[in-house]
């Protein structure tokens, strides 16, 4: 294992002090320290990795000086268009520095949304034209390959690569975390909402812990799960599946339970919801500041107006909760309003330590799902 405080100060020897990325759960013990000791405006938590990118090229144009970008590598193809139509050396020829969880390795068991990512992963990378190398455990190893990749980035200006297995990193735990005093977590909150809705309700959840949390709610009250569309990758994406689901059945609630990073990640899609005005599109934003799936690492949720979003994109109705009271009767005028309308729903972040994954398989879940829809 690599230690974190070793590897940020090899950066710094090698002139990159600058971060910017989506987190990672690979990832996260590295980015945890780079968040305590990295000032705000060099360690930027991207809404998107092509983002990320985009600000890395900034940097660089302003400073001369190498910025380095994480990500898990499903987020590669968030950054392919700024990856190629920008930093490219065919393009404007900026040296970027990517670091990239390697998961759903090939030989390493991992959830079925990453087995396919991670076999292509440095396929990808390759087909990019992007070198890189796959970061060595022992640290003396790692240095040489940094130090080779900063050495190529000079002399090519262009991006070069290290990918990161899992447990690469030694444990870190983020001292600066940001605190909330809310009366739930998540969990609560959807358990609340689930009882409120009626049988017929359809719901698409957000990946990772939403989806989890849904499922097991659903085994605690020995319900099936045909009605859950558990969209366990494509971060960002469940509004707008939830989208395309309301527009062709309208006789049918639909209701989004989305996260506020994977709704940062993609904001543009809610204008297309409220510019496409189904009434019976219902859109739940569990807000807990983090992206709780990935370490915690935190997200400006808690400090933008979701609300006032949602109504310059059209919704026709907002609703706030911040407890289980207010939860408990805005659920239900969410339910009686006409859509699209948006329940906030403001929350702690963490989960149980024994929560469990979902024991359907993707297919059977969407096979039970599209019969139910029939």
């Amino acid at each position: 294992m690599i230690n974190t405080k070793s590897f940020y100060e090899l950066l710094k020897k090698n002139g990159v002090d600058f971060f910017s990325g989506v987190p990672d759960s690979l990832l996260k013990n590295i980015c945890a320290y780079f968040t305590d000791n990295v000032a705000a405006e060099n360690n930027i938590i991207a809404a998107n990795e092509g983002g990320a990118i985009a600000l890395g090229a900034g940097y660089h144009l302003a400073t001369g000086k190498i910025p380095l970008i994480y990500m898990q590598n499903s987020g590669i193809g968030n950054a392919i268009n700024p990856l190629l139509s920008l930093v490219d050396e065919k393009v404007y020829s900026i040296p970027i520095l990517l670091m990239i969880g390697w998961r759903g390795e090939p030989g390493i068991k991992d959830e079925p949304q990453h087995i396919k990512q991670g076999e292509v992963t440095t396929k990808l990378l390759e087909a990019m034209n992007i070198p890189y190398e796959i970061l060595p455990e022992e640290f003396e190893k790692a240095k040489l390959v940094i130090e080779k990749s900063i050495k190529h980035i000079k002399k090519s200006s262009s991006p070069f690569a290290f990918v990161v297995r899992k447990n690469l990193f030694e444990p870190y735990e983020l001292k600066n975390k940001v605190k909330t005093n809310f009366e739930m977590k998540r969990e609560d909150a959807i358990k609340i909402i689930v009882d409120a809705l009626n049988k017929d309700d359809i719901i698409v959840s957000t990946t990772g812990k939403t989806s989890r949390e849904l499922f097991e709610y659903r085994e605690e009250l020995c319900q099936g799960h045909q009605n859950d569309f558990l969209t366990v990758g494509s971060m960002g994406h469940s509004s707008q599946i939830a989208l395309g689901i309301a527009l062709q059945k309208k006789e049918k609630q639909i209701f989004c339970f989305d996260g506020d990073g994977a709704v940062i990640m993609h904001t543009g899609s809610m204008g297309i919801i409220g510019s496409l005005c189904p009434k019976n599109y219902k859109h739940i934003i569990f807000n807990n500041g983090a992206h709780d799936s990935v370490g915690g690492q935190p997200t400006i949720g808690h400090s933008i107006d979701f609300k006032s979003i949602a109504k310059g994109f059209n919704y026709k109705k907002v609703f706030i909760a911040d407890d289980k009271k207010s939860l408990s009767e805005n659920i239900i005028k969410l339910k009686n309003t006409e859509g699209p309308a948006l329940l906030e729903v403001k929350i702690n972040k963490g989960a149980r330590k024994n929560l469990g994954r979902p024991t359907l398989t993707t297919i059977e879940n969407k096979n039970n799902f599209m019969s139910t829809l029939k």
